[in-house]
């Protein structure tokens, strides 16, 4: 019985293995390999190559939908390597997902779910449910298990609108490709646990959309403030957070005027 945008599930849910993108590479024999490397520093280096880390993504839900936050530093060890990397996607026109872990790694798996709810899509001629495109990430994030023993680890946070249900529905992950759905709010990353304590400290339920972008933000800002890794908004730079809502209007990024704002104000608030 095909999935729809009543049903949930995995790729099995299909008659057709093609429905996947990742099983119609199997049957072709196409399946991507991933050799075991040699590793030092917890993953920072692999065979003397500097594995650049991605670190706080954050989500909660409002009124309208749910919002998702990204800070934009990327490390190498502890070093910067890059503050305008972008960590927040559309996964498809009514959802978003939220990448931290290894950075190269972490913008593949992005690019493989955005292509397997496009190929799904395509070929059902239907939305995968909500909790079906969750099911979907998790199998990838499971597929990356070879390498996470490495220590070359990706970690999702995946939000969405239930059309069906008409609010925000937002999953966190974990190493393994578990799945949990979050009531409220999520985050990941190693400025995570900050994040989340300040959340679970200002989060308002059914909160306009203002008032939650700016708790989310100053949730960023909170965990910047506590974790190295973690970048906050860069006011001398002009570098801004990542922050994007999906709503039943669909996927909209905020525009950076609008984030820097709510960002500086954000800054006040917590510093």
């Amino acid at each position: 019985m095909k999935d729809d945008l009543r049903g949930g599930g995995l790729v099995g849910a299909s008659p057709h293995p093609e429905s996947s993108f990742l099983g119609l590479l199997s049957a072709l024999e196409l399946t991507p390999s991933f050799p075991q490397t040699s590793s030092t520093a917890a993953g920072l280096t692999v065979n003397g190559l500097g594995a650049q880390e991605g670190t706080t993504v954050l989500a909660l839900r409002y009124a309208q939908g749910v919002a998702m936050v990204g800070d934009r530093q990327a490390t190498e060890g502890y070093l910067v390597a890059h503050r305008r990397i972008q960590k927040v996607f559309s996964g498809d026109d009514f959802s978003a997902v939220a990448v931290s872990g290894t950075a190269g790694l972490a913008l593949e798996m992005v690019r493989l779910f955005q292509t397997e709810l496009e190929h799904y899509e395509k070929l059902e001629g239907v939305r995968l449910s909500l909790d079906g495109k969750a099911n979907f990430l998790a199998r990838i994030v499971r597929q990356q298990l070879p390498l996470a023993f490495e220590g070359l680890a990706v970690v999702p946070l995946f939000a969405g609108f239930d059309q069906i249900a008409g609010s925000g529905r937002l999953y966190t992950f974990d190493i393994v490709g578990g799945r949990y759905e979050e009531i409220d709010y999520g985050a990941t990353g190693s400025g995570g646990r900050d994040a989340k304590a300040y959340l679970r400290a200002s989060f308002v339920p059914d909160a306009p959309e203002p008032e939650a972008l700016a708790i989310g933000l100053r949730a960023l800002v909170a965990a910047a403030e506590e974790d190295t890794a973690t970048a906050g908004p860069d006011l001398r730079r002009g570098i801004y957070p990542t922050v994007v809502t999906v709503t039943a209007e669909g996927f909209r990024e905020v525009p950076e005027t609008d984030v820097a704002a709510i960002a500086a104000a954000a800054v006040e608030a917590v510093r």
